[in-house]
């Protein structure tokens, strides 16, 4: 099959977010033919180019984020009046209330952003247009009306720009945007905080908006684009699978999204209250939380990457039936040789390996371990890891005068060289030349962090067969299961009673070790993440109708014209007939309608 792959900063980016499990995706799937629609975040992002790309890759097409040119000449009258309709229904539909969300009503907002404080958490459907289908049941408790407005709206304004040749972005620049803003928020039943919303305030939130939905003005869905997709497959919620919502509306590709971070939490997160002010952040968490319900009341199958981020998209609507957890993939070959040697470890060495930010709390890890000390005087502390950005330089240059105030250096004698018992080190240093290296080293594994999505440094040190103490948060119990210590976060004192009963119980480890191995092996390999996204994309495409007609050279029906053997890997030699989609331009005019289904593929259960 012709998988569309949708991406947004990431594949096939060399500085793409989620690029490795991207290319290992379409290089695992080698049967079917990938077509790639990357949405890009900034002009050095372009520069940098592309990784290298396997054979399966047919195409590849992008699309700046960052920046977006007027797209058109001004819009007549009639446009102009069809737009301020659309577009007024659009933030109509936001601040009408806060239930936005199809499936959480109020609570939602509520629950999404108190688990946002916290610091404790991670990171449907009408078949619009083609009747019934897979998917086709709303989410159980949607509120319809307001979902139905919202995605009414999202699909007038690119019903709009697809038919007018562009000039969207400059209507969503203009001041009728503005004014319908205005409009929105002054009207009754409006959430307090947008009807407090100053002129600056709008025009933060129409800017976002016209970035937010530069998708809509792409050329991404005719029949030599994703048209011709047999499955949208998105990477991300947001811009990357509002593209493929309009795949489906346009030509009713069906659309598979994946999540490995909740892309609403992100959005949450990125308008805290030093961000934005409360009217900006009521408008803008009401868009997304309306973007995400519409993508998961649409979408065919969603797929999470853990626990934790499916209840986060069951709470925003998504439909239980319709969601399968797939975690990541790792290359477990890596750390074959580590896992299979226990006895390379330091019997008294605590290892902690990740990116330095506030989030880890390292702080507490220090305070952790100068209790561990009193108890083991012997006890070594190696942080492995390079600091995240500016805030986490600053953040390192802490925790290293932490530690020196903690742990002054000692020496085993009066002639002897003092040595701090903790190290602060990077991967590729003489102390850690690789990542396997560093873990081979520890006794064991610490995570300290107050907020983690899918602890992916837990599961490499799963696969080197150590033993773990971890804090409870994200995915962290589901990753470890019970292969590992977990204590409560932000509590030192747990944490180093967690550390010294494994440091003092050699045999406890080894056997929490080969158990967390065992685990990696069977849930966490590219071989199972792969083989579940094709075991997804064949049971999408069994429950959807043909929606391609396909012509011979005089431009008649050729039937039967698509054999199952035209689906064996390879190229076809010789001229290929014309394939067109129901209903599209250039398709015969019995062909607009739907496709007639017999008795037998109409009763439950039969064949489509």
């Amino acid at each position: 099959m012709r998988i569309g792959l949708l991406t947004e900063g990431g594949y096939p980016y060399v500085s793409g977010d989620a690029r490795l499990w991207c290319d290992r995706l379409v290089r695992g799937l080698g049967q079917h033919e990938f077509d790639i629609y990357a949405l890009s975040r900034s002009r050095r992002q372009e520069d940098e180019g592309w990784i290298p790309l396997p054979e399966q890759v047919g195409r590849v097409r992008t699309a700046p984020l960052w920046t977006a040119p007027d797209d058109g000449g001004a819009y007549g009258r009639r446009a102009r009046r069809r737009f301020g309709d659309c577009y007024g229904e659009l933030v109509g539909a936001l601040c009408s209330g806060t239930e936005i969300d199809a499936g959480g009503g109020a609570d939602v907002g509520a629950g999404v952003g108190a688990e946002v404080g916290t610091g404790v958490g991670t990171g449907v459907d009408a078949h619009a247009g083609s009747g019934g289908g897979f998917g086709a049941r709303p989410a159980e408790g949607a509120a319809p009306h307001q979902a139905d407005r919202f995605g009414s709206a999202l699909y007038g304004l690119a019903e709009l720009a697809r038919e007018e040749g562009g000039g969207l972005v400059g209507a969503l620049r203009s001041d009728t945007a503005v004014r319908a803003l205005e409009r929105a928020c002054r009207a009754p039943g409006a959430p307090r905080t947008a009807r407090e919303a100053r002129v600056p305030d709008l025009l933060a939130v129409a800017a976002h908006l016209e970035r937010a939905l530069r998708p809509l003005s792409l050329d991404w869905y005719d029949d030599d684009g994703l048209g011709a997709a047999d499955l949208c497959h998105a990477t991300s919620g947001g811009p990357a699978a509002l593209t493929g919502l309009l795949a489906r509306h346009f030509a009713e590709v069906p659309l598979l999204v994946t999540e490995y971070g909740v892309h609403l939490r992100a959005r949450y997160l990125a308008l805290g209250p030093d961000a934005a002010t409360p009217a900006v952040r009521t408008l803008l968490t009401g868009f997304h939380r309306a973007l995400a319900a519409e993508l998961y009341r649409r979408a065919a199958i969603v797929t999470p990457g853990n626990g934790h981020a499916r209840r986060w998209q069951e709470r925003c609507g998504a439909d239980r039936s319709r969601i399968r957890t797939v975690h990541p993939g790792m290359d477990a070959s890596r750390f074959t040789e580590a896992g299979e040697s226990p006895d390379r470890a330091d019997p008294e060495t605590l290892v902690w390996v990740g990116r330095v930010e506030p989030v880890k709390d390292l702080v507490s890890l220090l305070h952790a371990f100068a209790e561990v000390r009193r108890q083991e005087p012997k006890a070594r502390l190696r942080i492995v890891g390079a600091a995240a950005g500016p805030e986490g330089e600053a953040y390192l240059g802490h925790c290293r005068a932490l530690a020196a105030q903690l742990f002054p250096d000692e020496a085993e004698g009066a002639h002897a060289v003092g040595e701090n018992p903790v190290s602060f080190e990077e991967i590729g240093g003489p102390e850690a030349p690789t990542l396997p290296e560093a873990y081979a080293s520890a006794a064991v594994v610490v995570l300290s962090s107050v907020v983690e999505g899918f602890p992916i440094s837990l599961v490499e040190a799963m696969l080197c067969a150590r033993a773990t103490v971890s804090t409870d948060v994200g995915a962290v119990v589901e990753a470890i299961g019970g292969t590992g210590l977990v204590v409560p976060p932000r509590n030192p004192r747990a944490l180093a009673e967690a550390c010294v009963t494994l440091l003092r119980d050699p045999e406890r480890r080894a056997r929490l070790g080969a158990a967390a191995r065992a685990r990696a092996l069977e849930l966490f390999t590219v071989e199972q993440n792969i083989a579940a996204f094709h075991s997804i994309y064949l049971e999408i495409v069994s429950h959807c109708p043909v929606r391609r007609v396909v012509l011979d050279r005089a431009g008649e029906p050729l039937p039967f014209a698509a054999p199952a053997e035209a689906h064996v890997p390879g190229r076809w030699a010789g001229p290929m007939p014309r394939v067109v989609s129901r209903g599209g331009p250039g398709g015969p005019a019995w062909a607009t309608g739907r496709p007639v289904r017999t008795a037998a593929a109409a009763a439950p259960g039969g064949a489509r």
